[in-house]
């Protein structure tokens, strides 16, 4: 849509979606200076708010006040200096995942050799033959990256692994949040049509029912082990422990709202602490799994930018130990693999839309309406509002209400006819004007990014972002925001960059990656669907021993 209609789209008669740069601080920065009216676009309830029985954690919080009372605690786990504390888990579970994929490749080599005696490669039609050691074998990676990043997340958040990688599967925790994905999708899809959502909660079936009790039993014992423990570590929940909680004996979630400020308060209900280290578990490791494995998927079909990089991370490395996180920031081209791949992959796909606060605001210098607002919006009739069309003219003029108020006394079957026919024809009555962020088209706008839908990591470069003849010289990096901004940014965000960079150069300082020779499994990132999150469709690559001349 955005490359038929430019970048500022009406996709529903009440929102706008935006893959225009500005969006970013139009719609999520504060403006120092401006009150009330400077916030950050609050957050839209339809599509954040908990479901019903579910108490709010961080992502569900819509009041910018408790959400910035919540970040305030949790904050210190998450800081640089915790990063430098929390490294050794880090290199722990990352240097698992060496040794389980050079495991694997050891088990398909043994395979392949009891299959063929003489050790020799019959299936490539010369004859020369091939150690058999040099094969390599077929890992799926988004597997296998989820399994780190759920490890390395269970010890922070919990003080305990959730044992993937040992185990080679998925905790049946995981497994059951996974499964719950796309219900919970349906169900906000549902709030917009209240009497199917009512409906729909009450038609759950009893197997999910007791499928979401375990969930709860399950990091209701979690949070409480953690909380038992009194070891001075810093992680994710070692400042709520130190401030305590509200209502630590009580089961319901009464007083989840604290008005008090600063830190070292009691603002959370234990409730809410469930609901945040849930939501922790998923935030903190699905994105990061799956951005690792879209930016790999990206590597092996693009062999010359393969090359570039591993040669880089090689060079930089002369043995394995040497590599630690600070050591992986200097990677300048490690660096704009991973730009450029959470350009493309953007694990989060779609920013859920923002309402426009009371009063109206400016976006990308177009003046939207908010509160209440009456419109008639008629499917066969109304245009797209484009970016290059006048500001937004859907809402319902208001003459035209008078005309109805008018006619009603005097003539009510032709005001009831009015009803009908805009009834069927048109949406009528939303309470806020909402807008819209779609990651993947603001980061493959062709009028922000030259070449927008390749695979690029020279545009990050300081030969592109200083020199005026080269072609990424004009891309409007501004627009590149996987982490959003404002109150609400990413806010394990050093985390992940500290897991990409040191999986990423610990696997490639280790193997040689590459695309299987089947076709059928390759994966193009556009093709997987997505239900909150991007679906986990398998993603196979082919590991091999690092070559014995690097």
């Amino acid at each position: 849509m955005h490359r038929q209609y430019g970048p500022i789209i009406r996709v529903a008669p009440d929102e706008i979606a935006y893959a225009h740069p500005d969006a970013w601080t139009d719609i999520l920065q504060t403006k120092p200076g401006s009150g009330s009216s400077g916030l950050a676009f609050p957050k839209d309830p339809t599509w954040w708010a908990p479901l019903p029985g579910v108490p709010p954690g961080l992502v569900t919080f819509v009041d910018h006040e408790t959400h910035a009372l919540i970040r305030r605690q949790l904050n210190p786990g998450f800081t640089s200096r915790a990063m430098s504390l929390q490294e050794g888990t880090v290199h722990t579970y990352v240097d698992l995942l060496v040794s389980r994929w050079r495991d694997a490749i050891s088990s398909s080599s043994s395979s392949s050799s009891s299959s063929s005696p003489s050790g020799n490669d019959h299936g490539n039609g010369n004859g020369n033959g091939h150690d058999q050691s040099q094969r390599g074998g077929e890992v799926d990676i988004v597997r296998w990256f989820n399994y780190l990043t759920f490890d390395i997340v269970g010890t922070l958040a919990f003080a305990e692994s959730f044992d993937c990688l040992e185990s080679g599967q998925y905790h049946g925790w995981i497994s059951l949040i996974f499964n719950t994905l796309k219900y919970n999708g349906v169900m906000i899809a549902a709030r917009f049509y209240p009497a199917l959502f009512t409906l729909l909660g009450k038609l759950v079936p009893d197997p999910m029912v007791q499928a979401q009790k375990d969930h709860d039993a399950l990091i209701e014992d979690k949070v409480k082990r953690r909380l038992g423990l009194n070891d001075g570590r810093l992680d994710f929940m070692s400042t709520i422990q130190t401030a305590g909680i509200k209502n630590l004996s009580d089961d319901d979630d009464a007083d989840e709202k604290e008005k008090e400020k600063g830190t070292g308060k009691k603002v959370m209900s234990m409730g809410m602490v469930h609901s945040i280290f849930a939501q922790l578990s998923i935030a903190g490791s699905e994105t990061t799994a799956m951005a690792l494995s879209g930016t790999v998927n990206l590597l092996v079909h693009n062999p010359e930018k393969m090359e570039i990089l591993v040669k880089e991370v090689r060079a930089r490395f002369k043995t394995y130990e040497e590599i630690t996180i600070p050591a992986v920031k200097e990677l300048v081209y490690l660096d704009a693999v991973l730009r450029e791949g959470l350009r493309l992959c953007p694990p989060v796909p779609y920013m859920p839309p923002r309402k426009v606060p009371e009063g109206g605001a400016v976006v990308c210098g177009r003046r939207l309406p908010g509160g209440v607002s009456f419109f008639f919006f008629s499917l066969s009739l109304l245009p797209p509002f484009t970016s290059s069309s006048p500001s937004p003219s859907f809402f319902f003029p208001s003459f035209l209400l008078s005309l109805f108020l008018s006619l009603l006394p005097s003539n009510p079957l032709l005001c009831l006819s009015f009803c009908i026919f805009f009834f069927l024809f048109s949406f009528a009555l939303t309470r806020k004007t909402r807008v819209s962020i779609t990651f993947n088209a603001m980061h493959r706008e062709p009028t922000s990014f030259h070449a927008a839908t390749e695979f690029h990591p020279e545009r990050w470069l300081s030969k592109s972002t200083e020199n005026s003849e080269s072609p990424f010289y004009h891309d409007k990096r501004h627009a590149w925001q996987p982490f959003t901004l404002g109150p609400h940014v990413c806010i394990g965000q050093n985390l992940a960059w500290a897991e990409m960079r040191l999986t990423l150069a610990k696997v490639l300082w280790s193997f040689d990656l590459e695309a299987p020779a089947d076709k059928s499994k390759h994966v193009l990132w556009e093709s997987l669907r997505v239900f909150l999150l991007i679906e986990k469709k398998p993603i196979a690559v082919v590991v091999k021993p690092r070559s014995s001349s690097d």
